[in-house]
């Protein structure tokens, strides 16, 4: 319970922040991430994202995830088809809009270690198909996670996250957007952990700040 004090105390203040969501055009991110194997090589993602304009019930954006992936080393190099369903309502001219997109995507995900620090690097191919347009898009992701109680990313452990992810259209302007993220993390066991943090995202011209409060689940499928 003692490596859990610092890691609440860090969420209250998080969670405080939300009553100067509005006037400070702060929005919040919760986020479900599974990522469960289903035999040895293969991976089933699925992922939910709640996205509010003002950290409670105006939302902004839902999105679903899902797909198959497969290891092409033991527990790395994996590559990935998968599934997207996002509903969003943006605010034009002060009211509020409402727009779905489905949207198949392709990754290439592969890890890396040194020391303490573990990172990773994320290629995603993104097939976007909008109610009056379709579009593609490239994304970089990489993400770095450091345990601080431990050496390892072993239960119980403290640690820090940061990434950075860049956007690139690939049949219009070129420049999408740049999300940087910095985080602190709680490690329950092998299979979850819980990260809560600040994600800075510039997109035409302008920063956008949000509260971020994420959960992953890799419980395997197999039994093992």
């Amino acid at each position: 319970m003692k490596l859990l004090k610092p890691f609440s105390a860090f969420l209250f203040l998080l969670i405080g922040s939300f009553s100067i969501a509005q006037t400070n055009d702060l929005g919040a991110w919760y986020m479900y991430f599974g990522n469960n194997k289903i035999s040895n090589k293969f991976n089933f993602h699925n992922e939910i994202q709640y996205r509010s304009f003002d950290g409670t019930g105006d939302l902004e954006q839902l999105l679903i995830r899902t797909g198959i992936g497969y290891d092409l080393t033991e527990n790395n190099n994996n590559v990935l088809l998968g599934y997207g369903f996002i509903l969003s309502q943006p605010y034009r001219n002060g009211e509020k809009t409402e727009n779905i997109e489905h949207r198949i995507f392709q990754q290439f995900i592969t890890k890396q270690k040194f020391g303490r620090f573990n990172l990773q690097h994320r290629y995603r191919l993104e097939e976007r198909f909008l109610e009056d347009d379709f579009r593609m898009r490239f994304r970089y992701y990489i993400g770095l996670n450091i345990p601080l109680n431990n050496k390892e990313m072993s239960p119980k452990t403290l640690y820090l996250s940061a990434y950075n992810e860049f956007f690139l259209h690939l049949n219009s302007s070129v420049f999408d957007r740049n999300r940087v993220y910095g985080a602190l993390g709680f490690v329950i066991n092998k299979n979850m952990k819980i990260e809560a943090g600040y994600m800075n995202q510039i997109q035409e011209n302008k920063n956008r700040g949000q509260i971020q409060i994420g959960f992953y689940n890799n419980i395997p499928f197999t039994g093992n």
